[in-house]
């Protein structure tokens, strides 16, 4: 495992914002992310949260927009940002359309040609990541937790789905719940997966939870005003599927809060409550 290569560094909110870069051995390319690591940690591990965003996001967006490292400091966390989708290895066609390839990963391991070779996103925030973190920040390997925003609120319910032995805790602003049935979701899971929708199942939080799948309390914030809710995102159909399995799931709907920043910006704090009183 090569060291990343730091491109630059930020105080912030009484600790440092850093940006790098990296070989992934999943991409078969160069990834970048972003680390808040907070002062005060006095050489101790602290817990670490991943923050996987949405469509067209980098590993800048949620650290520049969403003022959560104010919240992370008082909590004595990192926060862990990569970027959404490979770049560094180009595909045919992954440029063509703003909701599929560059910035459109899904944070799923593709089995289909041509995506398979470097569209590992699952693999890559799972497991190669948090390695990397554990190894080069001061990460304790035994409190994770995950969240995210619309593709990365999908992304951080399926990763903690398939790996809650690591990632001991879970939220999302805005997710796409049920990628199988909305038409984002059926187009990145056709072109990444294949045709095959019993493949899809893998990959889909609602499908995981009715499968069997469980994790500790869910905290999902949803605005009610949000321009995506009917066509692509779907809570209720979480909701149901967490009632009937027993699994426990806190749904907030917002009045008059629509899918972007702001959005988030007013509720990252209890985000990040919520995992500490989960991974302490």
């Amino acid at each position: 495992m090569s060291a990343p290569i730091e491109i630059s560094r930020h105080r912030c909110f009484g600790g440092e914002v850093g940006f790098y870069r990296h070989a992934s051995a999943e991409i078969g390319g160069e990834m970048k992310f972003s680390v808040f690591v907070p002062d005060g940690l006095g050489g101790a591990k602290a817990p670490a949260l991943l923050y996987l965003a949405g469509l067209t996001c980098t590993e800048e967006t949620f650290i520049v927009k969403a003022g959560a490292q104010q919240h992370a400091a008082k909590a004595g966390y990192l926060l862990v940002a990569p970027d959404t989708s490979p770049r560094d290895r180009r595909h045919p066609g992954d440029d063509s359309s703003w909701d599929f390839g560059l910035g459109a990963g899904f944070y799923l391991d593709a089995t289909a040609e041509p995506w398979r070779e470097g569209y590992r996103m699952g693999s890559y925030v799972s497991s190669e990541l948090p390695a990397v973190i554990e190894a080069n920040f001061p990460a304790d390997p035994a409190r994770w937790g995950v969240f995210g925003h619309s593709m990365g609120g999908h992304g951080a319910l399926v990763t903690a789905l398939r790996h809650p032995d690591k990632f001991r805790s879970v939220s999302a602003f805005a997710p796409i719940v049920a990628p199988s049935t909305c038409p984002w979701g059926e187009k990145a899971f056709s072109n990444y997966l294949g045709p095959d929708r019993k493949t899809w199942a893998e990959w889909d939080a609602t499908a995981l939870v009715e499968s069997g799948r469980r994790l500790p309390p869910i905290l999902i914030d949803q605005g009610l005003k949000d321009q995506f809710l009917e066509r692509e995102l779907h809570p209720h159909l979480f909701e149901a599927a967490c009632a009937k399995a027993g699994q426990k799931l806190t749904l907030r709907r917002h009045e008059g809060y629509d899918h972007g920043y702001y959005f988030i910006q007013t509720f990252v704090g209890d985000h990040i409550a919520h995992h500490k009183a989960i991974l302490g």
